[in-house]
């Protein structure tokens, strides 16, 4: 039975598992990281293998464990060609649907399971910020995000099953993670890019601009998901973002005072077509209109570091 100490990361060798894995075993926490590429030393933490399909060995790390924390997902950065659509699909749901089992096999099962999801969620909007009370998730076919809705409502769905015939999930609180875009300098983070674009003479407006972003520092996502675990009121949905979702047009200003760049060329709807295109991509990432507020998070006391947009760049900047 692994320790009542312990965090077990599913698909956590990513840039969000990797921050995590590094905040908590800072905090004194046995660390294990389930992975399809376990290194035998020299990572964060512990890794065990699995194949996010299958149930193995890495389960009986579960048994005791305080929390599991799944961040399992092929990524969006690509085109939805029906091989890809399939692939990001079955990766969130598989993962969830076998973690599910194996807590439902446990003896002790995990105090808490933190599933992945994402506020992409949440209707396309210019209004007021949706909290985690919203329930209107139409899709926008203008900012083509119906198959986004779809594997969310799908990852949602299987989060909220029941699994396996041993009652003992039931015991075990459940919270989707409902992310937003996490500021960091993992090559996968969105700042890096931002910031070359500025210095490029790139950092003008996308599309209109008017399209509001929600983010959130890394820093303030890792304290965001210990006070998740610590806090046993929360379940259901929880919001990780900054309390100040700003429009593009403005993300893109900041950026460019940030680098100390006089202009940044702006991209047209039709540009960034053709540039996904050839990027291999999709515009819905950009163009989607995600205004989210930290409902949750703010009830129950959780202190922002970073609240705005500028105070998260700064920082990151200054690292």
């Amino acid at each position: 039975m692994t320790s009542q100490n312990s965090i077990i990361l599913a698909g956590g060798s990513g840039f969000l598992g990797q921050e995590l894995a590094r905040h908590f075993t800072g905090k004194g926490h046995d660390v294990v990281v389930l992975t399809r590429q376990p290194r035998a030393e020299g990572g964060i933490a512990r890794e065990r293998f699995w194949d996010g399909r299958t149930l193995g060995d890495w389960a009986k790390e579960l048994d005791g464990a305080l929390a599991v924390i799944n961040l399992c997902g092929r990524s969006v950065d690509c085109r939805y060609t029906a091989a890809n659509r399939r692939e990001i699909l079955d990766s969130r749901v598989n993962s969830t649907r076998v973690l599910g089992e194996a807590i439902a096999r446990c003896a002790q099962p995990p105090r808490v399971w933190l599933n992945a999801s994402s506020a992409t969620i949440y209707r396309h909007t210019f209004g007021p910020a949706w909290d985690e009370s919203a329930t209107d998730f139409a899709a926008t076919p203008e900012v083509k995000d119906e198959f986004s809705l779809e594997v969310i409502h799908a990852w949602e769905k299987e989060l909220n099953a029941e699994h396996g015939t041993r009652n003992a999930e039931p015991k075990t609180r459940k919270v989707a993670l409902r992310m937003t875009m996490a500021l960091g300098h993992a090559r996968n983070s969105v700042f890096p890019v931002l910031r070359r674009l500025a210095r490029l003479g790139l950092g003008g407006k996308m599309g209109d601009g008017r399209q509001f972003v929600s983010w959130m520092h890394v820093e303030d996502f890792c304290r965001a998901v210990e006070w998740v675990i610590a806090h046993d009121e929360l379940s259901g949905p929880v919001n990780l973002a900054a309390p100040n979702p700003l429009p593009n047009a403005e993300m893109m200003r900041v950026m460019r005072e940030l680098v100390g760049a006089p202009f940044g060329l702006p991209a047209a709807r039709w540009l960034l077509e053709v540039g996904a295109f050839f990027l291999r991509t999709e515009t819905e990432l950009i163009l989607k209109s995600r205004r989210v507020a930290p409902g949750k998070l703010l009830a129950s006391g959780f202190q922002f570091q970073f609240p705005t947009f500028a105070e998260a760049v700064k920082d990151l900047s200054a690292k």
